[in-house]
């Protein structure tokens, strides 16, 4: 590794496991000092071995958890908000409970972490925001994902929304659009779907099949941008959608 965002601060959300783990592990080896966050702590396990990390329990739908977990946070230089859940169903299979669950997990945690940091990275001068969409979004239709859709087409909002209220004051702001990656989350889903269409096996296959490479993205794919994003290598990038979803959505 090159050290790239040595002696950067990062703070990421979801850090236990799939993209979220991978991004942190990513940050550390490249020099930052990370605090990792996740609803789970034990899920945090063995991060300390990839560098300076700083681990905590937190539910990022909590809004005076989060705001007193940021407080006792140095100043960062890098927001990766990761945390996410993916809703199966159209809209007649989303009741209120289910939207709004769906939109503070995937869109409010988001607000959260931001506008508590925000303030103290506009005063350092500089800050990088990653915030996690997906190509099932604005981008491309899917199946069976109402709400997760609207979410992720809200985070995209957001993120330009932020980089353009704050482009002159150093802080940029971009989003990560995934297409269909491996994952504990779409192990879930694949077992889910799989009890519909005659096993998993056959599920997985369905979730091959539609990704014009012929194969899943992995963690790490998404963790060598998120790096990128992070980095000073992307100081002229700001309010983008970044795809990178296999062709997914052509």
């Amino acid at each position: 590794m090159s050290k790239r965002l040595e002696g950067k601060i990062a703070v990421c959300t979801a850090a236990g496991q799939g993209i979220g783990r991978e991004v942190a592990e990513a940050f550390l080896r490249e020099g930052a000092t990370v605090f990792a966050s996740d609803l789970d702590e034990t899920k945090l396990e063995g991060l300390d071995a990839f560098g300076d990390v700083r681990t905590m329990a937190l539910d990022v739908t909590n809004s005076e958890a989060v705001a007193a977990y940021l407080a006792g946070v140095e100043t960062p230089d890098i927001l990766f908000n990761c945390a996410g859940f993916v809703h199966h169903g159209t809209v007649l299979d989303c009741d209120e409970k289910a939207w709004d669950f769906s939109f503070d997990l995937n869109l409010k945690s988001m607000h959260r972490t931001i506008s508590a940091l925000l303030p103290r990275m506009v005063e350092k001068g500089a800050g990088s925001i990653i915030n996690m969409s997906s190509a099932a979004s604005s981008i491309k239709a899917a199946p069976n994902r109402y709400v997760y859709m609207a979410t992720k087409a809200a985070v995209i909002g957001l993120t330009r929304s932020v980089a353009i209220d704050f482009i002159r004051s150093g802080i940029r702001c971009n989003a990560i659009c995934p297409g269909t990656i491996e994952s504990p989350s779409l192990e879930g889903r694949i077992e889910e779907l799989g009890r519909t269409v005659g096993g998993t096996d056959k599920a997985r296959t369905m979730f091959i099949e539609r990704q014009p490479m012929g194969r899943l993205g992995t963690p790490e794919e998404i963790a060598y941008l998120a790096v990128y994003l992070a980095s000073d290598e992307s100081r002229f990038t700001t309010g983008t959608t970044q795809l990178i979803d296999g062709g997914w959505s052509l």
